[in-house]
């Protein structure tokens, strides 16, 4: 598809015979493409930053409980633009076309919402996005601001890339590298940093975990679609690994997560509540047994049960912020 061909299809308006638009309906619509239920995917890591924040001794005074609230609001927005980039670009480039894909919401297709009007919700929420980040940023020492300067556009840039041509990384077998970086190290370093005024190297540390269980929700949420995207043209990690060999990561990939929460406890950079992580583990146990049992036939039926990876997180995450703010 050319350049061209792409813009074309990305401005386009509703079609003639789109259905009418009641604003109940229009909202409900919007609601199913932002996904604010997933907005604790966001949340946590800014939560783990709070925790090593406490973890350090900063005093917890007015100014950095509103810089916590609009960090929140800044990385909710963030995960909004991917969502919102995702449901146009999957569109326009034609990876939800098949008639067995489970990708998208649909409101296109059905004439809900334009594929321009969703091309300016993003212009507009990358705008509101890098304001909410500069401003941040700017609370810093000078010192600082260039490094979060840079972190906050390659943040919000991989957002809109995310599936967005020329770069479309998630369509490479990059999704949960860079979903990872950004959520896990990027988000929990500069949550750190804004929060304390200050960068301490071992909030890295403490983002390992999160990095893992963000790009673990990602990889689970590419299973059922293993065939389709393959079809597609879509690289993800789990069709390049193939369905056996993605079986066998899936497997090692939270006990892998649980561990390297257990090293922060060994290492000192977090308390003994980090082993409520394995509160988790039967989710775990229950998703792999659901994968193996589909063996070599349809993986779609998977979708449903994505909601035992998403408790993991939840759990996961809530046993980590628990762990790293206990001293």
């Amino acid at each position: 598809m050319t350049f061209v061909e792409i813009m074309a299809r990305t401005l386009a308006d509703r079609p003639f015979d789109a259905p009418e638009r009641s604003a109940r309906t229009l909202l409900k619509a919007w609601w199913r493409v932002c996904r604010p239920p997933f907005f604790i995917t966001a949340a946590i890591p800014v939560l783990v930053g709070l925790a090593f924040v406490m973890r350090m001794g900063v005093p917890l005074d007015s100014s950095l409980w509103l810089r916590l609230v609009a960090l929140l609001v800044g990385c909710g927005l963030g995960l909004t633009i991917a969502n919102v980039a995702n449901e146009l670009f999957d569109y326009v480039l034609g990876v939800d076309d098949q008639e067995d894909s489970i990708g998208g919401t649909g409101v296109i297709q059905s004439g809900l919402i334009s594929c321009r009007e969703l091309f300016i919700a993003t212009i507009a929420l990358v705008i509101a996005t890098l304001a909410i980040g500069i401003g941040l940023v700017c609370t810093l020492p000078p010192d600082m601001r260039p490094v979060l300067i840079v972190l906050t556009l390659f943040a919000v840039g991989s957002a809109v890339f995310y599936v967005a041509p020329p770069i479309r990384y998630g369509c490479r077998g990059w999704g949960e590298v860079m979903v990872g970086i950004n959520m896990g190290f990027i988000i929990v370093g500069a949550s750190t940093a804004i929060l304390a005024q200050s960068f301490d190297l071992r909030a890295l540390g403490a983002a390992l975990p999160v990095v893992g269980m963000v790009a673990g929700i990602l990889y689970y949420q590419s299973l059922p679609e293993i065939e389709t995207d393959a079809r597609a043209g879509k690289k993800t990690l789990a069709n390049i690994l193939g369905k056996d060999h993605a079986l066998f990561v899936f497997r090692l990939w939270w006990p892998a997560v649980w561990i390297s929460m257990g090293n922060l406890w060994l290492c000192g950079l977090a308390g003994w509540p980090v082993i409520f992580c394995l509160v988790s583990a039967p989710l775990w146990w229950k998703a792999q047994r659901l994968v193996a049992a589909c063996g070599d036939g349809d993986w779609l039926p998977l979708d449903k049960h994505g909601y035992l990876v998403r408790l993991c997180y939840l759990i996961s995450g809530a046993a980590l912020i628990w762990g790293v703010a206990w001293r």
